[in-house]
């Protein structure tokens, strides 16, 4: 979830030691994913909504796509019904307790939004994203799984002041 690009914004803004930048502009293990592989998901509970094309799975919810698992209390599906085939996803909306995991990186929020179409995945409200020791906070985490750019707000979604980026990285000792 770290991407170089995002590394760098994050490195310029922050001034920090060289040591550091070179811990965090390692490449992300969402670089390069498959966005168009398949979707799993399991629960302890689905409701299918049918007339609505949308699907509510709670309890325990794990939804897994290449190397991305995204865990929430509740996720909500919305798909398309094309006239021959299988349904089709094009949104998640997760809330409660959602953690978004990769190989290399972690990331927590309250919410989390992937559209699928867009290959887009939001997290909001106090988002903590990790990478080994090294971590940064906000309000907002976007990554765009088309281009691999990754940014870390810490305003609110509705314009008002919030609260600031922050991060700590991890600073190896010199030989």
């Amino acid at each position: 979830m770290i991407r170089p690009h995002f590394a760098a914004l994050l490195l310029a803004a922050a001034a920090i030691s060289a040591p550091a930048a070179a811990q965090l502009a390692g490449t992300s293990a969402l670089s390069g994913m498959d966005s168009r592989a398949p979707i799993d998901v399991d629960a302890d509970r689905i409701e299918v909504l049918d007339q609505q094309n949308q699907a509510i799975f709670s309890g325990n919810v794990r939804v897994r796509q290449a190397s991305l698992t995204l865990e929430a209390n509740r996720i909500k599906i919305a798909y398309s019904r094309p006239a021959k085939g299988d349904p089709v996803i094009q949104r998640l909306d997760a809330d409660g307790k959602v953690k978004l995991t990769t190989p290399s990186e972690r990331a927590t929020a309250r919410f989390a939004i992937y559209d699928v179409d867009k290959r887009i995945l939001t997290l909001i409200g106090d988002v903590v994203l990790t990478r080994g020791t090294s971590n940064a906070r906000g309000n907002r985490l976007v990554i765009n799984l088309a281009n691999g750019r990754t940014t870390l707000d810490g305003s609110s979604s509705s314009g008002q002041p919030g609260t600031r980026v922050t991060g700590r990285f991890a600073v190896p000792e010199k030989r």
